[in-house]
């Protein structure tokens, strides 16, 4: 739903710890330290761009129906590319990444995704992220056990409370600015707390429609619920990749002429493979902007196989969307790129 740009510095050095995961044969990097998280984000992003909405939460109701084909096409331990706000963490649930990078023009995104990580980092359970989330008390009688629809119910007869958003908030600015040392100006903090902000004041309806309860209780059309917050193992998969600093939110345009081919050589370097590329519906911008040719030959130069796999939504044209899926290794060349 936005144009995006990545500009990614060769001149970064991830450093290889002791512990590393392995990638399809390669070493990459199992923690990212703090110094090395925020040098990715700034040095890889923009200024920050034009889009006609905030875009808090997704507007995608039917996003998982593609997923159970997602699972048989892909490969665990990859790199997630995605854009936008929170479906990209069900995806990610889905295709158990190594390492993702969430893109979007609006540095508004990075706000939004710094104050998730914050969340995930200090929330021990899905009841306790809702409770910080949303600003409510956590109610009894749920757990481990529990449904999504379970919590979300729960969670409605709870009242929102000025005194937990406060303390919440800063609890979310303690956690990014003295445990991981980011060095958050007043103007960035600000942004945060307007993001936090509009979880406290809307709740589940920070978007109209589809609210945060719809999104989060549909199913993959199989009857099977596969949103981040549908079971404790896929929010204990997210808490951990993003404890280990290892969701990287970037500020850019994916038509840009450097950002993608700089990340694909820093990939290449790793012997890292692209798993998935969650677009939304940007190609629609690419296009309006003249930059879809663009965007195609820089993903040609990212390093993918026979199982890298674009994931896309497309507009009826009646406010919904519709998700796809496509091979991202034939689909590059018809712009001429090779792989």
């Amino acid at each position: 739903m936005r144009r995006l740009f990545l500009g990614f510095s060769l001149g970064i050095s991830l450093v290889v710890v002791a512990s590393c995961v392995e990638v399809r044969g390669a070493a990459i990097p199992s923690r990212l330290s703090d110094h090395d998280f925020w040098q990715i984000v700034t040095d890889s992003s923009e200024a920050s761009g034009y889009f006609r909405s905030e875009n808090l939460t997704s507007n995608e109701l039917g996003f998982q129906y593609v997923i159970p084909d997602l699972i048989s096409r892909t490969r665990p331990h990859g790199v997630y590319f995605g854009v936008g706000p929170e479906q990209n963490f069900t995806y990610m649930a889905a295709v158990r990444p190594a390492i993702a990078i969430i893109f979007d023009i609006r540095r508004g995104n990075m706000f939004l995704q710094l104050m998730y990580k914050a969340l995930f980092e200090l929330a021990g359970d899905r009841a306790d992220f809702l409770s910080m989330l949303f600003s409510k008390p956590r109610p009894s009688g749920v757990g481990p056990g529990s449904t999504a629809p379970d919590l979300f119910a729960a969670f409605a007869a709870s009242t929102a409370s000025d005194a937990l958003y406060r303390l919440n908030f800063r609890a979310i600015q303690d956690r990014l600015t003295m445990t991981h040392h980011l060095p958050l100006s007043a103007d960035e903090l600000a942004g945060i707390d307007h993001v936090y902000a509009a979880f406290y004041q809307n709740g589940v309806t920070v978007r109209r429609w589809p609210t945060y309860t719809e999104l989060m209780t549909q199913t993959d059309g199989t009857g099977t619920g596969r949103s981040y917050l549908a079971t404790e193992a896929n929010f204990a998969f997210l808490k951990d990749l993003e404890s280990r600093n290892l969701v990287i939110p970037v500020v850019g345009d994916f038509g840009g002429p450097k950002a993608i081919r700089a990340v694909g050589t820093y990939l290449r370097a790793h012997g890292a493979t692209v798993t998935a590329f969650y677009l939304s519906n940007v190609e629609q911008y690419l296009y309006q902007d003249d930059k879809w040719t663009t965007f195609c030959k820089n993903v040609a130069a990212l390093p993918l196989d026979a199982s890298s796999t674009f994931i896309r939504s497309s507009s009826t044209g009646n406010g919904e969307f519709v998700s796809s899926l496509g091979a991202m290794a034939t689909e590059v060349q018809a712009c001429g790129g090779t792989w």
